[in-house]
C-alpha cells in the first residue's frame, strides 16, 4: 500500500489523484489531519485515516501496512519543523514502510542563505539515517509566485533584488512525477531533482506576462535594502520581505542553477512552461 499525507492539500492531492490513474484504489491510503476532509477519497475506495505531524502515535497507525509512505514537507511556520519530518519518519519507519519518500526542494544545502533549504537537508540526512530506503522529491519552485512579482500590473515592471537562475515547476507536474515514481518498477534511490528542462530568471517572467497580457512587461533590479524599507513602508512585515530576499540571494548564489532531464523523462513530455503555468494562474 502507499500512503500519503497531505492529500487534502494541493500537491499530495493532486499525486492522489495520479495514483488512481495507475493503480486500485484500495492499494492507496491517505493520513490526514482531518479526515472529514477526504470524504471524496473515501468514497473512491482509498483508506483515509487520520494523523498528525504533531501526534507521532496517531501517525503511526494511520501508517500500518504501507509499503510507502510520501511524506509532504510541513507548512506550518509556528513549529519546529524539521522535528516534525523526524517524528513522521520515524513513525513510518516503526510502521513497517519499505521506502519513505518527501517533497524537498531543489538546491537543498545546509549553507544556502534560503532557510527552507537548510530544514529540507536536515530532513534529508534523517532519512539517510533512517535504516530504511528513500527518495527526495526535490521539486522546482512552485505555486504562486506573486511574492517574486511585486506590482507589476499596476506599473508595467517587475522591480525587485537581483535574482538568479531557479526552476519554477507546475504543481500538476510534480505530482504526476510522484506518482510516476511511486508506481514504478525501478526504485528511485536518494535525491532526485525534478527541474524545468532550463531554468529561468525573473526577466522569463517578464517576458511570459509580456505575451500573456499583450502589455510591455520589463524587468528592473531595485537594492536589496532599499526593497526591503519600501517593502515594509508599505505594510509589509519585515521578516517576509527578508525571507523573500533570502530566496533571491539564493538564485543568484547559484543554489538553483543547475536543470536536470528527470522531470522530462519521467512525464514522457516536456513539463509545463512558464507562459503555460502563469497563465493558468490567472495572475
Amino acid at each position: 500500500m502507499i500512503i500519503a499525507t497531505g492529500a487534502t492539500g494541493t500537491l499530495n492531492g493532486l499525486t492522489v489523484e495520479h495514483l488512481l490513474e495507475r493503480i486500485p484504489a484500495e492499494q492507496i491510503g491517505v493520513s490526514v489531519r482531518d479526515p472529514s476532509r477526504a470524504g471524496h477519497l473515501a468514497r473512491r475506495g482509498v483508506r483515509v485515516r487520520q494523523g498528525s505531524y504533531d501526534d507521532p502515535d496517531a501517525l503511526r497507525r494511520s501508517f500500518e501496512g504501507a509499503d510507502q509512505v510520501l511524506l509532504v514537507s510541513s507548512s506550518d511556520l509556528t513549529a519546529d519543523v524539521v522535528s516534525q519530518h523526524r517524528a513522521a519518519i520515524d513513525a513510518a519507519v516503526a510502521a513497517g514502510a519499505r521506502r519513505i519518500l518527501y517533497t524537498s526542494t531543489h538546491g537543498t544545502a545546509v549553507d544556502s542563505p534560503y532557510p527552507p533549504l537548510a530544514i529540507h537537508a536536515a530532513t534529508e540526512q534523517h532519512l539517510a539515517e533512517s535504516g530504511v530506503a528513500w527518495t527526495a522529491l526535490r521539486n522546482g519552485f512552485y505555486g504562486d509566485p506573486r511574492q517574486l512579482l511585486g506590482a507589476w500590473r499596476e506599473t508595467g515592471v517587475i522591480a525587485m533584488p537581483a535574482d538568479g537562475p531557479f526552476s519554477w515547476v507546475d504543481r500538476r507536474d510534480a505530482a504526476e512525477a510522484a506518482a510516476a515514481i511511486l508506481t514504478s518498477e525501478d526504485a528511485v534511490d536518494g535525491p532526485v531533482d525534478l527541474t524545468l528542462p532550463e531554468p529561468i530568471t525573473l526577466t522569463d517572467f517578464a517576458s511570459s506576462l509580456t505575451v500573456i497580457t499583450g502589455r510591455r512587461i520589463s524587468r528592473t533590479v531595485v537594492d536589496d535594502e532599499r526593497w526591503v524599507s519600501e517593502m515594509t513602508a508599505g505594510g509589509t512585515p519585515e521578516g517576509v520581505a527578508r525571507f523573500t530576499l533570502s530566496m533571491l540571494r539564493a538564485t543568484r548564489d547559484g543554489h538553483f542553477s543547475r536543470a536536470d532531464p528527470t522531470l522530462t523523462q519521467l512525464l514522457g513530455r516536456r513539463p509545463r512552461g512558464l507562459t503555460e503555468q502563469l497563465r493558468d494562474l490567472d495572475l
